[in-house]
């Protein structure tokens, strides 16, 4: 049976090993669309995503429309004719003619154990709610939210200590090794869609610009999972003199508190120790406002932080 021609769609460097994996597995891809181009890092210099330049250098035809609803790309798609469309975080709402139009229809590479975590942040929102298993989800779009009937699906534990940023590159991989499987079978007919249990869905919803604040009155260990689910972005923050401190790695110590939240209980073993509910929270590498990421050895070094001051 002859491989379906397939129009790859993903932005950012989650979907690049899909891509990857499509191209060594002998799969025709056809073209690649991904986002424009846009403003990024502090000088805010136009910047492509990761997708486009590994296309690029595949020798593979990109597609960078504003809105995929547009018109014209929509014809560009008509006249390419896919056979099959593969999603992986591309970042826009597809219309019908893109789900349904091609002959084998649309998939997409989602990383949660779907129906759970539903939406544009599963990964950060599995993290920041303390799970302790997640996993890969390849499915057949439909036009609702992550809401298609699912093809296959790989577990996996998560680490005690790992991060939003090891575990998106490690389900990335997962993605594309479990993409092609699924694909292999979907040819081979040994594929069964299921539908979703819509009464167990859970919702994951961009990471709004005020939740990576700390509180600590939080429990210690609920603030350790934000920290992990946010690290290294957007990145779980707190305030020292007036300047931001961004926190990458820390560790919870529960035990009973006698100081108010935030406040500085000392250093100890290369770690912070600081006030939480139910216990401390341990500031292993942080950043302050304006410097490089550190570990809080070099950060003390620099930066003047006593025993009963309350950061927040």
């Amino acid at each position: 049976m002859t491989k379906p021609r397939i129009l790859f769609m993903g932005t950012p460097a989650f979907a690049v090993p899909a891509l990857q994996g499509l191209v060594r597995g002998g799969w025709p891809v056809i073209g690649v669309v991904t986002q424009p181009n846009r403003p990024q890092g502090r000088g805010r210099a136009t910047a492509s995503p990761p997708v486009k330049a590994i296309a690029e250098g595949l020798g593979l035809p990109v597609l960078q429309p504003e809105k995929v609803r547009n018109q014209d790309f929509l014809d560009t798609v008509r006249t390419l004719a896919p056979d099959l469309v593969v999603v992986a975080a591309f970042g826009q709402i597809l219309p019908g003619e893109i789900i349904y139009g091609p002959r084998e229809g649309c998939i997409n590479i989602h990383p949660s154990l779907l129906p759970k975590y539903r939406g544009a942040a599963p990964i950060h929102r599995a993290l920041i709610r303390g799970e302790e298993t997640t996993g890969v989800t390849i499915m057949r779009m439909d036009e609702g939210v992550d809401s298609g009937d699912i093809l296959l699906q790989q577990e996996t534990l998560i680490g005690p200590e790992e991060t939003f940023g090891e575990l998106y590159d490690r389900l990335a991989n997962m993605g594309a090794d479990l993409l092609l499987i699924a694909l292999a079978m979907l040819r081979s007919g040994t594929l069964l869609p299921r539908p979703q249990d819509h009464r167990l869905a859970t919702l994951a919803p961009r990471i709004g610009r005020e939740e990576g604040r700390i509180r600590w009155e939080k429990d210690c260990r609920e603030i350790v999972s934000l920290i992990r689910g946010l690290s290294p972005v957007p990145c779980a923050c707190t305030f020292h003199d007036g300047k931001q401190v961004k926190i990458f790695a820390a560790a919870a110590e529960p035990a009973t508190v006698a100081e108010a939240p935030g406040t500085v209980a000392g250093e100890t073993a290369g770690v912070l120790r600081v006030a939480a509910g139910r216990g401390y929270v341990l500031l292993k590498e942080v950043q302050l406002e304006g410097k490089k990421r550190m570990a809080i050895r070099d950060f003390l070094r620099g930066c003047h932080v006593v025993r009963g001051q309350i950061l927040g």
